[in-house]
């Protein structure tokens, strides 16, 4: 790994967190709109994105065989659609600081995965080298995570019920997004010739029909159900269009693009701390919807996720020949 790839790929990977840190947004600005209508809107959006865009890359698509479009398509389904189920969900039941934070626990989950599974393909970082990085990240996010949990303590409204299933649905789409890099990054290192942008099109494109079932369906179940929620676009459709196709274009798109312009240059150990960025990003969205600054605890542990995911950018994964050979 070179420093013009460390570079780049961390700066890829920057651009892509901070578009992905739109998406903990939407939840908190259409409340009245179901998760599930939110995800299905969202990817719909997505898709209906990447139509035009498939069509300039037709050339290189059709270079896409059947195997390439079945995993696009379970890419789709388990790192866009059911991922933000669970996220949107959670983001309504526990507010935005809490998800953000179980979410943040991505980079040591992916770096540990990563760690484990693809030593072969990557090189293994030394636990011992990982390790610093990994508790600094991890005390960071506690820090956070003990600053909203003393503020929902001491709210005599709060539903601690609702609450924990939020955080449970945050797990979840831990869950969703530890098998997502890791199968992306197995099918863009497997294919270095493709062009990154045309794989985050492919994905958009397999989405597309997923979203359109998925939104079809719950319209159906609304109208069966009797639901007064207002289809197909909601109360407010001016303002569930604009943010669905906005974060479609931004978080979905070219937050997309970005991540596979990131996993083509890093070690897949590496770039899986580098999605810290995401979680930075959806706190200082968070704490500027909510007009005021956060506490100085949630400060000390956003400083903490910095220097994690400094001193995971000094280590350098290791081939395990070398390391066998070494020992």
């Amino acid at each position: 790994m070179s420093r013009a790839a460390l570079l780049s790929g961390s700066l890829f990977a920057l651009a892509a967190g901070l578009m992905w840190g739109l998406v903990f947004v939407g939840p908190l600005l259409l409340p009245e709109y179901p998760a599930a209508l939110q995800s299905f809107g969202r990817y719909l959006a997505f898709g209906l994105i990447a139509v035009p865009l498939a069509w300039l890359d037709r050339a290189t698509l059709r270079q896409l065989g059947r195997a390439d479009w079945i995993e696009a398509l379970k890419l789709a389904l388990v790192g866009n659609i059911v991922y933000y189920l669970f996220l949107a969900s959670s983001i309504q039941r526990a507010g935005g600081p809490l998800p953000t934070m179980i979410i943040g626990t991505l980079p040591v989950v992916i770096a540990i995965t990563s760690n484990l599974r693809d030593a072969e393909r990557d090189g293994r970082l030394a636990w011992g080298k990982l390790a610093p990085s990994l508790l600094l990240i991890g005390a960071g996010i506690g820090c956070v995570n003990h600053a909203e949990i003393t503020a929902l303590r001491a709210d005599p409204q709060a539903d601690i019920g609702r609450y924990a299933i939020g955080a449970l649905l945050a797990v979840g789409a831990v869950a969703c997004w530890t098998w997502y890099p890791l199968r992306n990054a197995d099918w863009l290192r497997a294919h270095p010739d493709r062009n990154p942008r045309s794989w985050a099109t492919a994905q958009g494109v397999a989405t597309l029909p997923l979203a359109l079932a998925g939104y079809a369906l719950w319209w159906g179940w609304s109208a069966w159900r009797a639901e007064p929620f207002a289809m197909p676009f909601g109360p407010r459709p001016a303002a569930f269009i604009g943010l669905m196709f906005a974060i479609g274009l931004f978080a979905s798109w070219l937050g997309t693009l970005c991540w596979n312009e990131a996993s083509q240059r890093l070690p897949t150990t590496v770039a899986g701390q580098l999605i810290v960025f995401e979680t930075l990003s959806a706190l200082a969205y968070a704490f500027m919807l909510r007009g005021r600054a956060p506490e100085p605890l949630t400060v000390l542990g956003i400083a903490l996720l910095v220097a994690g995911v400094a001193w995971a950018l000094r280590a350098r994964p290791q081939p395990l020949a070398a390391q066998v050979h070494a020992a």
